[in-house]
């Protein structure tokens, strides 16, 4: 057998690649060049298995060694060929199936890449593939901002696979009493990854961030703990004041936190805002389902004041940008951050109050001094009506009344501050 090795030349394999010569080639000993084409072609090794038929012969198999190439660039040339082929042959002298063999090793190469995996880089991929079907980039971000804030500081660099309960309850514990809402968030998207790793092979056994029969063993119930997190919110007499100290602030975020004040609007819907959205000869914003958190189009009527803040980026936009953004970043085709109204107050040094807490701000004004009917608030900050008697009678969506609501608010946010004057005694009076 050996003397029929070393049938084929080097100048040969080159030029039946070349030439495109299809078929078997055999260089000797069951290695054959295999041509499929003009400059394709592949080496391949003929052997004999262990593994028997149903007749009881033993069965031929064929393994490829991978692509040829005279020069060795994009693949193996006859030596490397004959090289590979003989590493086979020392297998099987061995007893070693090397195609078995092969399959083996790479798959101990793919275990050994799944166990190295990162729980932040699972984190990352399963939101990649998640967030197309989300209602809108916010929710994204939120998921991004909650396990880098809380998960990733213990369970980023840990490998996905050796991630325990006890490391879980170490993210969760410090902010389970403390932020219930939040830890209930982490603990839910962290089940979420590592189920996302299991799925894939990358972990194997039970979820250790999973609730019942597990976490409930060793952390207090919700209903045990404090049950509201609550946004910091403005007291609403003290509106007014803080719409002078806006006012001194300049740049597209503080315009946006006022018109988020005066529409009591969401700040994804606010940095989310397009041209295309808001009719200012019709005084209403129409805000699409796709970025409302229900998933139901909310228009929301613009007061006077709300209009007098969209006028000077109305000005500056180009006639073709109606699909542009109304708060534009610091590109025009990009939105602000969802962080922007946060850095203003910040700057305001009122890092006691929250964006969000400006609707509860509404809604306590509303409420308190106000005879506004109780569902027309509700609309007006687009919360779904739990009572199920009263959504099949409202049918409509109240604008009107929502219109006479936001005016009725501009107009109190809009009032200077008060000013007490103390009375001055008379004479008679300060000597009696």
């Amino acid at each position: 057998m050996a003397r029929e090795a070393n049938r084929l030349m080097a100048v040969q394999v080159a030029s039946l690649l070349k030439k495109g010569t299809v078929g078997r080639h055999p260089d000797g000993n069951r290695l054959y060049l295999v041509v499929t084409g003009k400059g394709r072609g592949w080496w391949m090794l003929r052997y004999m298995a262990d593994t028997r038929s149903k007749a009881g012969k033993p069965m031929s198999r064929e393994m490829g060694l991978g692509p040829a190439d005279p020069d060795g660039v994009d693949g193996y040339t006859l030596a490397d060929a004959r090289d590979r082929a003989n590493d086979a042959r020392r297998l099987l002298r061995d007893g070693i199936d090397p195609l078995a063999h092969r399959d083996q090793a790479a798959a101990a190469k793919r275990k050994a890449k799944d166990a190295a995996r990162l729980f932040k880089d699972v984190a990352e991929a399963f939101i990649a593939g998640e967030e197309a079907g989300w209602q809108n980039e916010k929710h994204g971000a939120q998921w991004r901002t909650t396990l880098a804030t809380y998960a990733y500081p213990t369970l980023g660099d840990m490998q996905v696979a050796a991630v325990a309960m006890e490391d879980v309850k170490g993210v969760l514990a410090p902010i389970w009493s403390t932020k219930p809402e939040t830890a209930s968030r982490v603990r839910g998207r962290i089940e979420a990854v590592l189920d996302y790793a299991e799925a894939h092979n990358w972990r194997q056994g039970p979820n250790p961030a999973r609730w019942k029969g597990n976490l409930a063993h060793v952390l207090a119930k919700k209903s045990k703990v404090a049950k509201v997190e609550h946004h910091a919110a403005l007291p609403w007499a003290q509106v007014a004041a803080f719409l002078t100290a806006l006012r001194q602030q300049s740049g597209t975020a503080a315009r946006a936190l006022e018109f988020l004040i005066l529409t009591a609007a969401r700040t994804g819907e606010v940095i989310g805002a397009r041209w295309s959205e808001i009719d200012l000869a019709g005084a209403v914003w129409t805000v699409p389902a796709s970025r409302m958190k229900a998933g139901k189009e909310h228009r929301i009527p613009l007061s006077a004041p709300a209009l007098a803040v969209l006028a000077p980026f109305a000005r500056t936009r180009q006639d073709d940008d109606e699909g542009g953004f109304a708060f534009p970043g610091q590109f025009t085709d990009k939105p602000l951050s969802n962080m922007a109204m946060l850095k203003v107050l910040e700057r305001m040094k009122r890092t006691d109050l929250t964006v969000h807490g400006f609707r509860s701000t509404f809604r306590d004004w509303a409420g308190e001094t106000t005879a506004h009917p109780r569902e027309v608030i509700e609309h007006a900050l687009a919360h779904l009506l739990k009572d199920k008697a009263a959504v099949a009678y409202q049918r409509g969506d109240l604008f009107r009344k929502r219109a006479a609501l936001m005016q009725d608010w501009a107009d109190f946010y809009d009032k200077p501050p008060a000013t007490v004057t103390p009375l001055r005694r008379s004479v008679s009076e300060a000597s009696a």
